[in-house]
């Protein structure tokens, strides 16, 4: 099992034939690895680790994911271009993860670059350095990583002896407010045009071109954006006027690349499995990529259409493989919504036949519980009982009406009964505030169905079944408009306006006759601010992070490390006026920050589907009728389904 990998640094070295060669590959001496919090965190040598004779390869690659290592290792994108690009013989993909604070220090007092866990090779010294940006509040540790490595923050000021600094992930569709610190963003899945890039890398590389050489030819592969190249100007007003390229090289749009055969596509047999306790310490199953359902406020499900399910075939294989190459005791399955996966049933009842009875456990994250199986969940149960979690995101009809979460009330109550009969006693349940068009009462609906929830049980469980009391955990975050959705003109509100939204429902669920069996918990309403700017910010909010960073700001997504008032300051410092990226409803005509990236959704879907959430009007999901929202231009999934 994995647990009987996680053992001490030094315990860890008997990975190494020999200890006098282990000592050779560690940047830290033992005194210094000794006197930080977990010192494994910066050693490398985990199971299924790639290690590579650097004299041997061409191109060298950190990846680096910019927070801490136990939360790193649990992203399933880093796993799979790991295994990716090490599986050719000219490329040597090693990881980087954000220093923690004891380990920054450190660093920083001994002078010593941030390194590679693989070979402990400075990162200053590799090819490239591919950073993944999965939210907003890593980016003060982008700049940490950047900092440690002692390579210059700025692209511009960056010389040939410098690596090609590249962003991936979600929050490169609005690249923007990050982009002067980015060499180049990738656009997209990364198993599509990567091995382009690399190619390309080693061509202008042996006919000794510059750095800006590669820089413009990069450019010209689709989903490859150079923001070098591109000049950006502003109305006296602070809106964007206009982004334009000033380079031949560079496209008037960015084209996102997508995987359309999910059967070609790579996928790591051999994933590496931490020493340390990760956040998602299981084997995980990506069962599908996007989502059919059009929720107006989520940004994946828009961004990572269409559809593209992987077959139950290989997804058998990859679940035996898996298990046998990590010693996981648990496998996820992977998916925006899992429930939408066309062969789920079939799928579960293989994994359940197979580990079942090897105490194996199997996670099912992102069902929907209008399609949730009684049957499925009883059997899931008798191998590890947990609670269960649900996300009507609204308390009112209305207001999932507006979002399009295409839930009732009484389809919500079924679930939830259904999950009550199976033995479930715990179920959580997570709603947002701040949605457009929001009231008091929608508000206050949020309590009002937590307490139906809680009911339901009392109902419909006769006590001599009952295992204690019901428990209805509620949550809510506060609502931010992300780039690419139909609330991406939205406003947002003030931290005591979220403050005043969540005591509403806070008092209410005082209020309620079930209020013994409710708990309600509410996000960090600054964060949330701060996230709103970040997420639809524009070029002059990179003096705003740096100014941040400058401060001291580190690990923002850390309740315990996140400093708003230095955020604030940093703001104020740069002239950086946090109510017009927030409080203001942009007019449908702006030009918005990201719109030169081409997502294949429309702009025209978009502000239709904008409209209608106005008009609190909902649109059936992909499989049900087609919306035209621009995604079939690219030639398959969902979109081809019932075609002959």
């Amino acid at each position: 099992m994995a647990a009987q990998h996680k053992n001490s640094h030094l315990d860890l070295r008997n990975n190494y034939d020999g200890m006098d060669e282990y000592k050779k590959k560690l940047a830290l001496s033992d005194r210094l690895l000794l006197s930080v919090e977990k010192p494994a965190r910066y050693i490398g040598g985990e199971v299924n680790e790639v290690i590579k004779d650097a004299s041997k390869v061409d191109v060298r690659f950190a990846m680096c994911f910019p927070d801490v290592y136990e939360i790193g290792m649990s992203h399933l994108g880093i796993q799979i271009l790991y295994d990716m690009f090490n599986r050719r013989e000219d490329v040597w993909c090693e990881r980087v993860y954000s220093p923690w604070l004891d380990m920054d220090k450190l660093l920083r007092r001994e002078k010593i670059p941030l390194f590679t866990l693989e070979s402990q090779t400075p990162v200053k010294d590799m090819d490239f350095l591919g950073i993944t940006i999965q939210y907003e509040m890593c980016y003060t540790n982008i700049l940490q990583i950047l900092d440690l490595s002692h390579i210059p923050l700025f692209s511009a000021e960056r010389g040939e002896d410098c690596p090609i600094v590249i962003g991936g992930g979600p929050c490169t569709y609005n690249p923007e407010p990050v982009a002067e610190f980015f060499d180049l963003f990738y656009i997209g899945e990364g198993e599509t045009v990567y091995y382009d890039l690399i190619d390309l890398y080693k061509t202008v590389h042996t006919k000794g071109g510059s750095r800006h050489t590669f820089l413009e030819l990069a450019a010209e592969i689709p989903g490859i954006y150079a923001p070098a190249l591109y000049d950006v100007e502003y109305h006296e007003d602070g809106t964007l006027k206009s982004m334009q390229p000033n380079n031949p090289h560079a496209p008037r749009k960015v084209v996102k690349q997508l995987v359309m055969d999910m059967g070609k596509a790579p996928y790591p047999e051999r994933p590496l499995v931490p020493y340390l306790k990760a956040t998602q310490d299981r084997v995980v199953l990506e069962i599908q990529r996007g989502c059919i359902r059009g929720c107006r406020f989520c940004q994946a499900g828009m961004v990572y259409r269409p559809v593209r399910e992987r077959s139950i075939e290989d997804l058998k294989q990859y679940a035996v493989q898996l298990l046998e190459s990590t010693g996981h005791d648990e496998i996820s399955l992977s998916s925006l919504s899992s429930s939408d996966y066309s062969c789920l049933k079939e799928l579960v009842t293989f994994l359940i036949e197979q580990f079942g009875d090897k105490d194996v456990n199997i996670s099912l994250p992102s069902l929907r519980i209008d399609a949730f199986s009684l049957d499925v969940m009883s059997r899931i149960q008798d191998v590890k009982k947990s609670s269960l979690t649900f996300a009507p995101e609204a308390g009112s009809q209305r207001m999932r009406n507006v979002i399009n979460k295409g839930l009732t009330q009484e389809v919500i109550l079924r679930g939830a009964a259904e999950a009550f009969q199976g033995g479930w006693n715990k179920v959580k349940l997570y709603f947002m505030l701040g949605l457009p068009t929001e009231t008091k009462e929608d508000m206050e609906g949020i309590a009002a169905l937590a307490n139906e929830v809680a009911k339901i049980y009392y109902e419909i469980v006769p006590k001599e079944n009952r295992q204690g009391r019901v428990q209805v955990i509620s949550s809510t975050s506060f609502f931010i408009p992300k780039p690419f959705t139909p609330f991406q003109w939205a406003s947002m509100f003030t931290k005591e306006e979220y403050l005043e939204k969540a005591h509403i429902v806070n008092d209410a669920m005082k209020k309620q006759l079930n209020r013994k069996s409710l708990r309600y918990n509410w996000h960090e309403a600054d964060v949330s601010v701060l996230e709103g700017v970040l997420a639809r910010g524009d070029r002059r909010v990179s003096r705003g992070i740096l100014a941040a960073y400058r401060l001291g700001c580190l690990y923002d997504s850390w309740s315990e490390c996140f400093d708003n008032e230095k955020w604030i300051k940093a703001f104020e410092d740069e002239e950086i006026d946090i109510g017009f990226y927030n409080l203001r409803e942009r007019p449908l005509d702006e030009l918005l920050p990201w719109d030169f990236i081409d997502t294949g959704v429309t702009k025209e879907f978009l502000k239709r589907e904008w409209q209608r959430a106005m008009a609190e009007a909902t649109t059936p999901n992909c499989r049900i009728q087609c919306q035209g929202c621009g995604v079939k231009k690219f030639g398959g999934g969902v979109c081809f389904e019932n075609q002959n």
